[in-house]
Formats: structure tokens, C-alpha cells, sequence
């Protein structure tokens, strides 16, 4: 996965400290079928996600990290859920709080297909083949399906 150069700048600064990043993900339809991809640093199936770049409204990321991962036009429609994602450690040491914003998209143009390297595989699924995606990617999925469902969230008592 490519690390975004104003993350490596701030890792210059903070080392491995936990750093908080705003994250999205697209939950991309099409005929029924959802948009998933199989991510080349750990195998897992799961829909499009990208780090917001400063200064870039969060729905631009989603529809942005489509095109660069997927070679996909998307329109985002909705967001669907905002949550907070359990501190990642990865394997340099760098720690990360991801913010992640889901979105609902509907697919506009183009043939998915591994556009930058950060998947290996993707394609177009049907809600019964999701067996391979973890349930907390499920969750984001099934939260996105309505159309006008206002947005999921924990918290705010």
C-alpha cells in the first residue's frame, strides 16, 4: 500500500506514535451486486477504502480511490456510516486511529479491474458471495444498501 507523502512527513516527525487519519470507504452498486477487491498486503476481500488527503472533502476521497484502485467511475450518494476504527499497529511499529467514513456509491463507468497495485483482484459480487469478507466489512455493506437511510453511528450520549 502506498503511503501517502504527507503521512511519511508527519512519521518524520512523530516516529511511531499514534497518528489520527480520517479514512473512507466506498460501498460501490451496481446491478445489485457490490464492488469488492482483494488487497495485496493481506489477501482480505473488502470493498475500496484510501486515507482522506489534507484538505479533500471525504466523498471526493471515496470517489477518488475508486478510479486510482479500481479503474471505476462512482458517483457517492450517501454516507452511511461514520465509526472509529481500533488502534492498527502495523508491522514497522507505526500506529494509526482511522476515523472511517462509508459511503454508498452507485458505479458511473469503467470495468473494475487492479488499476494501481493495491489490489490484486476485483469485481463485481452478488450480497449472497460475500462469504470470503469479514463481518465487519459485511456490516459496512449492509449498512450502505438503503438509499436514504440516514448515517450509522456509535456514540454522541
Amino acid at each position: 500500500m502506498a503511503t501517502p507523502d504527507f503521512v511519511l512527513s508527519l512519521r518524520e516527525k512523530i516516529g511511531h506514535d499514534p497518528l489520527p487519519l480520517v479514512g473512507v470507504t466506498a460501498v460501490v452498486f451496481k446491478d445489485e451486486k457490490v464492488l469488492l477487491g482483494r488487497r495485496s498486503d493481506n489477501g482480505a476481500w473488502q470493498c475500496v477504502s484510501g486515507i482522506v488527503d489534507p484538505g479533500e472533502e471525504p466523498a471526493t476521497a471515496a470517489v477518488r480511490e475508486c478510479l486510482e484502485e479500481a479503474g471505476v467511475v462512482v458517483r457517492a450518494t450517501r454516507l452511511a456510516v461514520v465509526q472509529q476504527i481500533p488502534r492498527i499497529t502495523y508491522a514497522n511499529g507505526d500506529q494509526v486511529d482511522y476515523l472511517d467514513l462509508v459511503f454508498r456509491c452507485e458505479w458511473v463507468s469503467g470495468d473494475p479491474h487492479p488499476a494501481d497495485g493495491e489490489l490484486t483482484e476485483v469485481g463485481w459480487y452478488g450480497l449472497g458471495e460475500l462469504a470470503e469478507v469479514e463481518p465487519f466489512h459485511v456490516r459496512k455493506i449492509a449498512l450502505a444498501i438503503a438509499e436514504d437511510d440516514p448515517a450509522s453511528f456509535a456514540g454522541g450520549v
